[in-house]
């Protein structure tokens, strides 16, 4: 689906408006009922498509927006619901406006009267709210905590797809989350809920037992990780969290929020679904990790990067299939460094997509040897990042990078994991996969992947996570995990492969199974001064 029928299909109204209050462009608004009128209304004025009074705020928002150059915004009823209005600025003489339906509040409820703990996510005035509620627990010494949820997953799909999409998926997740519990108050503390960034949301709770925190962010977490659908479209997103409390970490509202996004800051670079609690290690931490910040930086300019080359075999007969490469840091100092270890400083410092660039290179220098040695018919097998994924240039790189014919397309496989699918339109790899590339998901069996998605894409192969292959043979729900990934695989024409294949009778078990290839330590280690068609140990 394009960006545009994606926009269409969205819950908000978008319209496009001049000073004049002509429409120029209208788009979405699954949500808005009466307010998105029935036929086309391009070229018409606000009176004409509004009742009066919702036409007659639009262009006084709009007014007030060109006038003061700054975004307005303003609540509404229309015919029982309650609508909530931002237009901002698009140029000298014309506004973006976003109508947009405001579900589960009753249309009395205009008076801006902040409701009941945890009812209402309040956005504009949290900052406020948190200072008086940090002024009120130091004075009455009752516990307080402030944590950070970073939301990772809507930055990538402004940039794949459209800001508006992005800011409609945050928006869906958001209103989704969990209200109040109905367990007892000392159990469920109070708490209210704000955003301060596109991606970045704040929470503070009534309490420093750790326990309750926990559960409290942990439900939060977990409903933004659910997927978000917007039309026939499956977003995924990641939530990482950090805690900072009252009187132990500091005392001022401002201090707690910057702790928190710290620690939230570490549990994402730990790749942690739990909350990480702010402490003096969080900081030495940090402090310590800028030396590797500069040194990955280094290191990339400086073409540092090594790559190391794994084998992924067919399980029938043991014939190298697949050279897998794996980004590896020669620091001059620490050693060997493995891409998991590095790869998330460079995602949260805006290196990853120079270090796929450098990947690619690297792939185009190493190819000519690697290909001496292969038998007929193996591929050059390539993780992408979700950063270089997500980034417009990645399909025309891509087409460059096939185009020169140092690494021929039906001789490399893209590998995008399950966690990242929800970042690229499926029909982007098309371009790719028909020149002769071919698309593996891997860590399949994660969470995650869209049906839809895998319908859609042209892709070739599953990839299963390890966690499911790899006790295959003694956990039954592995067991059945894999079953329904190779009848899902079978019925949409794909190979599957195994992780971690370890030992021979793990290997025999996936083979009558129905698994075609695999790797781990059941297969020799490459040596790529050496002929690759070494039989595995069955």
């Amino acid at each position: 689906m394009s960006s545009d029928s994606l926009i269409q299909a969205l819950p908000d109204l978008i319209v496009r408006l001049s000073r004049d209050g002509v429409v120029l462009a209208m788009q979405g608004g699954q949500s808005v009922g009466s307010l998105r009128p029935p036929e086309p209304s391009v070229g018409k004025r606000a009176e004409e498509i509004w009742p009066t009074p919702v036409a007659t705020l639009v262009r006084q928002l709009a007014r007030k927006a060109i006038a003061g150059r700054s975004n307005t915004e303003a609540r509404f009823q229309d015919r029982g619901r309650e609508y909530e209005a931002q237009v901002s600025v698009q140029g000298p003489d014309r506004v973006l406006c976003v109508l947009r339906a405001i579900p589960g509040v009753a249309a009395a409820e205009t008076d801006g009267t902040p409701q009941r703990t945890g009812s209402r996510i309040d956005r504009r005035g949290f900052m406020r709210r948190l200072k008086e509620s940090v002024s009120g627990a130091l004075l009455r010494e009752t516990p307080m905590a402030v944590t950070v949820i970073q939301v990772e997953g809507i930055a990538d799909i402004a940039h794949a797809i459209a800001p508006t999409v992005s800011e409609q998926v945050m928006t869906t997740a958001i209103r989704r989350l969990p209200r109040d519990s109905d367990t007892a108050a000392d159990a469920d503390p109070d708490w209210f809920l704000g955003q301060l960034g596109d991606s970045v949301l704040a929470v503070a709770i009534a309490s420093s037992r750790r326990e309750a925190i926990e559960a409290r962010v942990a439900a939060l977490c977990s409903s933004l990780r659910e997927p978000v659908a917007l039309g026939a479209n499956v977003f995924h997103l990641s939530a990482f969290a950090g805690a900072a409390l009252l009187g132990e970490d500091a005392t001022a509202a401002r201090t707690l929020i910057e702790q928190a996004r710290s620690a939230s800051t570490e549990a994402r670079r730990r790749g942690s679904a739990r909350v990480c609690f702010f402490s003096e290690t969080v900081s030495v931490k940090s402090l310590a990790r800028l030396d590797i910040v500069h040194e990955l930086r280094e290191a990339i300019a400086q073409h540092q990067i090594g790559v190391h080359y794994a084998g992924r075999y067919d399980l029938a007969n043991g014939r190298l299939t697949a050279c897998v490469a794996q980004m590896l840091w020669n620091h001059p100092l620490r050693g060997p460094i493995p891409q998991g270890e590095f790869l998330r400083v460079a995602e949260s410092t805006g290196m990853a997509l120079a270090l796929a660039q450098a990947l690619f290179q690297r792939l185009r220098e190493d190819f000519a040897r690697l290909r001496a040695a292969w038998p007929a018919g193996a591929r050059l097998s390539v993780g992408v990042l979700r950063h270089h994924l997500s980034h417009e240039s990645f399909v025309p790189e891509l087409e460059h990078f096939l185009a020169d014919r140092a690494v021929p397309a039906e001789s490399l496989e893209l590998r995008v994991a399950e966690s990242d699918l929800g970042v690229r339109p499926p029909d982007d790899f098309r371009p790719l996969t028909q020149r002769g590339a071919e698309l593996v998901v891997e860590d399949f069996g994660s969470g995650g992947a869209s049906l839809a998605w895998l319908a859609r894409a042209p892709v070739s192969a599953l990839q299963l996570d390890a966690t499911w292959t790899s006790a295959v043979h003694t956990d039954i729900q592995a067991l059945r995990v894999c079953r329904a990934a190779i009848g899902l695989a079978r019925a949409l024409r794909l190979r599957t492969i195994a992780a971690r294949v370890d030992d021979p009778q793990q290997c025999k078990n996936l083979l009558d199974m129905g698994f075609d290839q695999g790797f781990g330590q059941l297969f020799p280690a490459l040596a790529l001064d050496a002929p690759l068609t070494r039989e595995a140990r069955f």
